[in-house]
C-alpha cells in the first residue's frame, strides 16, 4: 500500500537537508497520515486520510 491520502492523493515530497556547514544530503517529506473509520455510501470503510483532509471535514467520522 502507498504512503498516500485516500482523498487528495497527497504523497511523499523530496528535497534537501542541510546542514549547518551546508553539507547537503536527500530527504523525504511525508505526509501526516492516519487510518480513519469513515461513512462513504452509506457503507463505514478504512482510510488512509491526511490531517488536513480531517480537518477540513472533507469526510464523514463513522
Amino acid at each position: 500500500m502507498s504512503y498516500k491520502c485516500d482523498i487528495c492523493g497527497k504523497r511523499p515530497m523530496f528535497g534537501h537537508s542541510i546542514s549547518h556547514a551546508h553539507n547537503v544530503s536527500r530527504r523525504k517529506f511525508k505526509p501526516n497520515l492516519h487510518r480513519v473509520r469513515v461513512r462513504v455510501d452509506g457503507r463505514v470503510v478504512r482510510l488512509r486520510l491526511c490531517t488536513r483532509c480531517l480537518k477540513a471535514g472533507k469526510v464523514r467520522k463513522a
